[in-house]
């Protein structure tokens, strides 16, 4: 009962395999690097695989990060993860690439942000709370939105609220002034994705059908919105 979790969907590349037997994680590697993670991907799960002597077919469960993040990282992930579930007959969870990052803050009694920066001002986010089961709960939908506007929401909550991000220096000195006393910024290493906590998160969900599993952008791709910027105008000559 061996699970592949994979996330691609921002720069770390993170692959992991979660032994359900012993409800533990067997291996772990993530990697920030200059090289696509087109190119990094397979090579990393077949390194994986074999250092814990496991075949292909001793997989039974893929998890994978579904976005928001980059358009091209998601997608990378996402196909993978349903070609090699296709290929061995075995399910594929998709996963929010925002909830797995808010599991690195699980174990804290703390209202929970997430997010990705998205340039232009804007960024993929959420916010999250555990609940009592110690699941994590959905407090504010994901969305894209301009941060600035995100941290005059997050104000009136009036509440210490723990941002987590590979992005945080970008918006730090922001964070802080609009939130300040409330504003909480762990360490760095609870800022990067974690492959096993996708693997544990992802392990109890329920079976999704793998040609309705779709990328979660939070938004149209650039191309696309201009499209259809382009026929509405046309449409109103």
């Amino acid at each position: 009962m061996s699970i592949l979790a994979i996330d691609t969907s921002n720069e770390t590349l993170g692959v992991a395999i979660f032994d359900e037997h012993t409800n533990s994680t067997l291996i772990e590697y993530k990697e920030n690097g200059k090289a696509k993670h087109s190119k990094r991907l397979m090579p990393a799960i077949d390194h994986l695989m074999k250092t814990v002597g496991l075949l292909p077919q001793d997989l039974t469960k893929i998890v994978v990060a579904k976005g928001p993040g980059s358009y091209t990282g998601v997608r990378i992930g996402l196909s993978t993860a349903k070609m090699m579930g296709w290929t061995l007959n075995i399910p594929v969870i998709g996963v929010s690439s925002l909830e797995a990052l808010a599991f690195n803050g699980s174990n804290q009694s703390l209202k929970i942000c997430p997010f990705f920066d998205a340039r232009r001002g804007l960024v993929y986010t959420g916010l999250y709370e555990t609940d009592q089961t110690g699941q994590m709960k959905l407090v504010k939908e994901e969305q894209n939105v301009l941060f600035a506007d995100w941290l005059s929401q997050l104000k009136e909550e009036a509440e210490p609220i723990m941002f987590l991000s590979p992005d945080l220096d970008i918006h730090k000195e922001m964070i802080k002034e609009v939130l300040k006393e409330h504003a909480i910024l762990p360490f760095e290493h609870f800022h990067k994705p974690s492959p096993a906590l996708l693997a544990m998160i992802g392990k109890d969900r329920s079976v999704e059908n793998i040609h309705q599993l779709t990328p979660n952008y939070l938004r149209l791709v650039e191309a696309e919105a201009n499209w259809l910027a382009k026929q509405k105008e046309q449409n109103n000559e």
